[in-house]
């Protein structure tokens, strides 16, 4: 089974967010469970757990077909301790509401070493991270997205998704989203159908498909191996449709949410129509 969504708000309240994935005929959604460009927010409270949940079986949707996000301001792999620990009380706040919630996952940029310390210890700094985060919650599992390598982000390679993954100590609680915008734009080449066999056979031969926990949908504003992470309209930018089609019909993307975060949302519901429509030929 596909599932497959958009990353719809939670303006209002997280309880929203179920609605807004119904409306436009999404059957997967990612969300915000707090304004990802501050770092605290006051905790959920019982109502809005209640009400989140309820929405959630009204319209349909397990925690397998959900991929919260944590704050953009979350950098795990922090070279300067003041910045790392900072981070890692937030990241394990989101990781609190994500189970206060009843999700199994939650979505997260490993981070950047801001060229002050190697990649290996910036990607070291960012599994001790998880670890710490997985020993103070239950059944949330941390899911690393691959980046476009912009600056000194982390993420860029498949070697770096299987070099966090190798020093997490609970490995049933780790998996990876890939973005195929940030693939291409860190030089994985998706654009035709030979390129998704070779990289997605690279991607399971470093990583494994076993911990592949989601995807986000993005068409790509920018060249191959241009490290700009610009998202496009789906077949409108320099992968095209070709990659799309190829995931909606391979079963290895099966019962995971695929989620769009393409710049024009009033787009989204046919977009979401044309994944479907890919799914079922």
């Amino acid at each position: 089974m596909k599932y497959i969504g958009a990353h719809v708000s939670a303006s209002g309240g997280v309880e929203n967010a179920p609605r807004n994935a119904h409306e436009i005929g999404a059957t997967a959604f990612a969300l915000f469970t707090k304004n990802q460009r501050q770092w605290a927010a006051p905790a959920l409270s019982a109502e809005q757990i209640a009400a989140f949940r309820e929405a959630c079986r009204n319209y349909g949707y397990t925690p397998q077909q959900i991929l919260p996000h944590d704050s953009y301001l979350i950098n795990l792999g922090h070279p300067e301790e003041e910045g790392l620990q900072k981070s890692r009380a937030s990241f394990l706040h989101e990781m609190q509401r994500c189970e206060a919630l009843g999700l199994d996952r939650l979505n997260f940029h490993p981070g950047s070493h801001l060229k002050k310390i190697s990649e290996q210890e910036s990607l070291a700094l960012v599994a001790e991270s998880i670890n710490i985060a997985l020993a103070n919650t239950k059944g949330v599992t941390a899911v690393i997205e691959n980046t476009a390598g912009q600056g000194s982000n982390l993420g860029y390679a498949f070697w770096h998704l299987a070099y966090i993954i190798e020093r997490v100590e609970d490995k049933s609680r780790v998996g990876v989203c890939l973005d195929t915008c940030h693939s291409f734009a860190a030089g994985y080449d998706l654009s035709t159908e030979l390129g998704c066999e070779m990289v997605f056979r690279e991607f399971d031969e470093v990583v494994g498909f076993e911990f592949l926990r989601g995807m986000h949908l993005n068409d790509a504003l920018k060249g191959v191996g241009s490290r700009v992470d610009r998202h496009s309209p789906m077949g409108e930018g320099f992968l095209g449709i070709t990659p799309f089609r190829y995931i909606m019909q391979d079963k290895r993307f099966d019962d995971i949410p695929l989620i769009l975060e393409t710049p024009d949302e009033s787009r989204w519901p046919e977009e979401i129509a044309l994944l479907k429509s890919f799914a079922e030929e």
